[in-house]
């Protein structure tokens, strides 16, 4: 049986205090990566949504990456504002980019109702 050329570690998920929402995705990401043994300089396809700019400043700022090293393909809502169906979307975004891109680890991450954000990393083998 062949080898899948993609794989994802498990999702992990942060909740903040009560209007903090923007500030859930960062925790998220951290324990994502923590949970793939990988450090955010191993990543080279970040996917966010972001339904509000701040969610994009604040994770750039905290995890120290530049603005423009993420959503190459642009936010999220063009496709709309809910995060199951935006998700998955940019989940599928990011794998193409990890294809286009020769392989490596790509970041997924979302902010969601409740002041909760999820994270998953994804790898995919450049074969």
């Amino acid at each position: 049986m062949a080898e899948s050329l993609y794989k994802f570690v498990p999702l992990a998920r942060h909740e903040r205090k009560k209007g903090f929402m923007a500030q859930a995705t960062v925790p998220a990401a951290r324990s994502a990566l923590n949970a793939a043994g990988i450090d955010i300089s191993n990543v080279t396809s970040i996917k966010t949504h972001n339904p509000f700019a701040v969610n994009d400043i604040y994770l750039a700022r905290e995890m120290g990456i530049a603005l423009d090293a993420f959503n190459h393909y642009g936010s999220s809502l063009i496709f709309g504002h809910p995060q199951g169906p935006t998700g998955m979307r940019l989940i599928i975004e990011l794998i193409e980019e990890l294809v286009l891109n020769g392989g490596g680890y790509g970041l997924f991450t979302g902010c969601a109702a409740g002041d909760t954000a999820a994270a998953v990393i994804v790898r995919v083998d450049d074969k």
